[in-house]
């Protein structure tokens, strides 16, 4: 039995077929049909192909594919904060100082490109190979704190719980990617298909290593989805063929992905649907659940800005302490609960990053208190636990369409706030904590 065979949804691009004596419905490409993917009734069902057949009424999808193909360091982990640790220590050997200058010549590089790029750079006297069997044991000592990058996790499970198939192509050698993975749990068994840089010839912006990818998944190039951070796997991407979503892992730097057929600010402005994919489900009120995590410190004056220009007081934290800490998270809005110690718990909306509007040089933390005070409270200990995210940091024509956004951002915030998945943080004590 057949359904929508009669609806005008990419006819020459999808079949759907539904078989009873399997419960099972199956997406096919007229280009793949011998690689058919059966997603069992139970984890896909109606209302997945729902959402898919309304967004290519109201929005065309941007292109179906069949398969993802992941990178790892930078799009999956939070890679460049262990790399700067281990090179600011090597580099103290030879009297340099490591300042982060070189980073964007080493991402998405081979490992022996990177090595290359700082030996020459800070003009060492050692050669890229000394140099990477030096480094080789610090970093293997680190693999084992590097954490995910947010949505990472999230998107390996819903991926793999809905039979997408999914592959992992890094230009690092395969032992170190084993290594690295095997720290997070679900992951190794999550990939179908698993490629090192030292597994091909050439490794990206080569576009060898995600077409062997392909091969071994047995599905065309063109049906498969590309989410790379670095300017080489988006390069390696467009080579094979393969749609590219890009993820920059560098601050300010999405302009240069050009190529990219999508660029997004974090993986958890990813929406799968777009590209033909189940969609995500645990956006709630136009929030999506995070896993908490706390940032404290006395309250300091910030850019003058929050109250004059905006006419929005925020409680502005310092970052010299933090900074690691902010690597961690993509810039954004959030919201979640803010504690004065000796003033009480209030409902909590903020804003992470740059402030393209206002073009900041560093990457700050501006949270708004959502509250009237009758004074300021500068120097007084303020304690954040972030609960949610709202969107992606943005651009604005105007400083007018600016403050709407901001507002609009507020009263999400307090409505989500009143949600039992997100009120009861209001009594964690860390917010009541005066140390």
């Amino acid at each position: 039995m057949r359904l929508f065979d009669q609806i005008p949804f990419r006819r020459d691009k999808l079949r759907f077929a539904f078989c009873q004596a399997h419960t099972s419905l199956s997406l096919q490409s007229p280009d793949h049909f011998q690689s058919e993917c059966s997603i069992d009734q139970s984890i896909v069902n109606l209302c997945d192909l729902y959402v898919v057949l309304k967004m290519s009424i109201t929005k065309p999808l941007k292109k179906l594919v069949s398969c993802v193909i992941l990178d790892l360091d930078g799009t999956l982990l939070h890679t460049d904060g262990i790399v700067s640790d281990v090179l600011r220590v090597y580099l103290g050997k030879y009297g340099k100082k490591w300042d982060g200058r070189e980073v964007q010549k080493i991402v998405g590089k081979t490992p022996l490109e990177a090595a290359t790029a700082v030996v020459e750079d800070y003009g060492l006297s050692c050669t890229t190979s000394e140099l990477l069997s030096e480094l080789d044991p610090m970093f293997s000592n680190q693999w084992c704190n590097i954490k995910a990058l947010p949505g990472a996790n999230r998107l390996i499970k819903h991926l793999s719980g809905h039979r997408v198939p999914i592959a992992l192509a890094s230009n690092s050698p395969r032992e170190n990617i084993e290594t690295k993975i095997s720290f997070h749990q679900g992951w190794k068994e999550s990939f179908l298909v698993i490629i090192g840089g030292d597994e091909v010839r050439s490794g990206k912006p080569s576009p060898e290593i995600f077409l062997e990818a392909a091969k071994r998944l047995n599905i065309e190039p063109s049906s498969c989805l590309v989410i790379e951070d670095s300017l080489p796997g988006v390069t390696a991407g467009k080579a094979a063929g393969m749609e590219v979503v890009a993820v920059p892992s560098l601050p300010k730097q999405s302009h240069l992905f050009t190529s990219a057929d999508e660029v997004i600010n974090s993986l958890l402005d990813l929406h799968p649907e777009k590209w033909g994919l189940p969609p995500f489900k645990d956006w709630i009120k136009d929030t999506l659940p995070i896993e908490s995590w706390q940032i404290g410190g006395p309250v300091i004056k910030g850019f003058g800005r929050g109250s004059k220009v905006l006419g929005i007081p925020t409680a502005n934290l310092s970052t010299e302490r933090y900074s690691a800490l902010l690597s961690e998270h993509p810039s954004g809005v959030y919201f979640g609960w803010a504690g004065l110690p000796t003033r009480g718990v209030f409902k909590m909306v903020m804003s992470i990053g740059w402030n393209p509007y206002f073009n900041n040089t560093e990457k700050t933390i501006e949270p708004w208190l959502l509250h009237d005070f009758d004074e300021d409270f500068y120097g007084e200990e303020l304690h954040l636990i972030i609960v949610g995210y709202i969107r992606p940091e943005a651009n604005f024509p105007s400083l007018e369409s600016l403050i709407e956004k901001i507002h609009e951002d507020r009263k999400i915030a307090e409505e989500a706030l009143d949600l039992p998945m997100y009120s009861k943080f209001k009594d964690d004590p860390y917010l009541k904590d005066s140390t």
